[in-house]
Formats: structure tokens, sequence, C-alpha cells
């Protein structure tokens, strides 16, 4: 039995708006491994995190992502760069241990799930034999006395944690903080102070900086422009004129395909209403939605048109990369050579040697 349903209306998804558009190959640079074995109960609400994506799935152990791409990619090869999903810091070395041994079994690159108390000396440690290409950080694990809307990017990744990835020439993917998302004065202002203070480390702004509608961007692409090697991913985003915005900003050697699998398998489509982005979903699908100011349910006809999120994201990039005439060439940087570039230059050998 298959992992989940490939219905009719996703397979002409597929043969319409995917397949033709993607290359052959494909390099997913954000993709969560976890089981529930290890991760305990991730259905419940964290604090400082929304709690929608638990809806998805329970766990996505190994074998779930490489069935996800087989059932949602048929004909093409994945490779994804795994972390870990976070939830609770007694969780992480256990969680970093598993993304480990699946990396080395399947030869992917993987990503070290972080917690900003690491002694620098602990972090460099860890990261030492070549299992992990970087590190992956997240806000929720910031001191527990800073309200949410306070946390800075530099309150879960230190200063000391950015001198080891600075020296070690590695990779940060950075979810940041903050209402203001992308726009937000303080978060510009320390992903500048990274570019400047930190050259050596490879930074990727998750989500496109998680501005998933207009008003989440403000002026921030205009003065990101100025960056030199800040780069970009656009999972779990389905705005295509911030990816327009983005590829106009810094071009297509700055931009990396990610899914943010396995919530990318959510069936939906997202608007935009008052600067808030909406995941429209099928009524009774993931449970009660009805205190999730990011859900709302629909039923009828319209439900029965919503197909996979990923589906939604590359569809929007597609728009994005034909407004802004991007070519064949550039896509295939964009899904997997730029990927490649950045991983190959911390020691991931693709060929496996």
């Amino acid at each position: 039995m298959a992992l989940f349903e490939i219905k009719d209306i996703d397979k002409a998804y597929y043969a319409e708006h995917i397949e033709p558009f993607v290359p052959e190959r494909l390099v997913d640079m954000h993709a969560h491994v976890y089981t529930k074995k290890i991760l305990g109960a991730v259905g419940t609400p964290k604090k400082r995190v929304v709690s929608w994506p638990s809806l998805v799935a329970d766990e996505d152990p190994i074998e779930d992502l490489m069935e996800t791409y087989e059932l949602m990619f048929p004909g093409k090869q994945v490779v994804p760069c795994i972390f870990h999903i976070g939830q609770r810091e007694d969780e992480i070395d256990e969680m970093n241990r598993y993304v480990g041994d699946c990396a080395a079994r399947h030869r992917f690159p993987a990503l070290l799930y972080t917690h900003p108390s690491w002694p620098a000396e602990s972090l460099k440690k860890r990261l030492t034999g070549g299992t992990y290409q970087g590190i992956k950080v997240y806000l929720h694990l910031s001191p527990s006395y800073i309200p949410e809307p306070e946390i800075r990017i530099f309150d879960f990744l230190t200063p000391a944690h950015l001198e080891v990835l600075n020296m070690l020439g590695l990779i940060v993917m950075l979810h940041i903080p903050r209402p203001g998302r992308l726009k937000d004065p303080v978060n510009i202002a320390q992903i500048l102070e990274i570019e400047e203070k930190y050259p050596d480390l490879k930074l990727i702004l998750a989500h496109v900086g998680r501005a998933y509608c207009r008003e989440d961007v403000g002026t921030a692409l205009d003065i990101l422009a100025e960056t030199e090697r800040l780069v970009f991913d656009f999972s779990a985003n389905t705005n295509s004129w911030v990816f327009a915005r983005t590829i106009e900003a810094v071009g297509p050697k700055r931009i990396l395909f990610g899914s943010d699998l396995p919530i990318a398998r959510m069936r939906m489509r997202r608007i935009c209403e008052d600067g808030c982005y909406i995941n429209l979903v099928p009524k009774g699908l993931y449970g009660d939605v009805s205190g999730d100011r990011n859900m709302r349910e629909v039923e009828g006809e319209e439900a029965k048109t919503l197909s996979f999120f990923l589906y939604e994201e590359i569809k929007a990039f597609r728009k994005a990369a034909e407004e802004t005439g991007l070519d064949s060439p550039d896509i295939e940087d964009i899904f997997c050579n730029n990927a490649v570039r950045i991983l190959e230059s911390v020691g991931f050998s693709f060929d496996g040697k």
C-alpha cells in the first residue's frame, strides 16, 4: 500500500505543471527526517512553533521520504539534504544520530540540528568527520525568557557558533524569527552582519526568509540584493510574486529548490489575506483546524481541485521563472546545480568518493 494516495488531479497537475518544468535530477536542500520513536508527540503544539505542519505526518523516516519522491516525482531522480525537524532539546542528539546514520547509508548530504547552548568546541567536535555539511538552526530553542516576537537571529544562532561555521566553511540553514519576517529591520541588520563578519560560511535563508505574502517583503530584497554570498531556498512557499522579486534581486545562481517535506505533502492551496497566509485544505482531512489562523477548510468542488503543497510551490516558481525570463539552464541551476556546487564546496561528494 502506498504511503499516500496519488489522485487523478495530482497526475494531471504533475503532467501539466511539474514534469515538463523541473530537470531530470533534483537536489532538495530542505527535507526533514524523523521518527515517532525518537520525536515523541510531534502533534502536540509547541511554544513558538505553528502547529499546522504536525497535522501532515507524525513521522517521516528516511524510507517514507524516499517513497514520497517516487510518488510525487515519477521519472525524476531526487537527492535530499536531510535534517531533524526539531521540537525538544532532549531529543536533539538522538535525532541527529538518526539523520547521520541515514545520510551515511544513502550517501545523502545532511545538516546538524544545533542547540545555542552548546559550547563552540562541542559544536566543532560534532561537525568533525564529514557526516554533516553544516547546521540547521531554529528560533524555538532560544532562551525561554525571550518573548517570541522579540527573538533575534543571534539568540539561537550565536556568534560563537558562527565563528565555528566560518572557520570550517560550512552551511548555515536559517529560519529567521520575528513577526515582520523578511522585512524586519533587526533580521535584515543581522543577516548583513553575518554576510560581513563570516565570509567563509554558506548562509541559506529558508523559505525566502519566510516571505509568504507580499507584505512580508518591504524593502528587504532591495537591501539584500547588495549581498554577494547570501542564498535563498524557496521551500514551503507558494508566492510567485515573492519568487519573481527574489530572482530579480539576486539572480538564479543564488536560489535553491527545497521542499520542506513531509509538510509539502499537504493537500492544499495557499492564499494571503491582510498579509497573513492561509492554507486552504479539504474539510475534515486534517482534523479540527478551527483554532489555527493559518488554516481554512473548503469543501465540495473546490476541495476536489486541491493537490499537493509541493506542486503548488513549483507551479508558483514556474510562473515567476517565466515572468523573469529564466531559461532551461537557469532552472537546472536552481533545482540542481546550485545545490551541487554549494555541497561540493563544503566537502560532500555526489559520486560517493
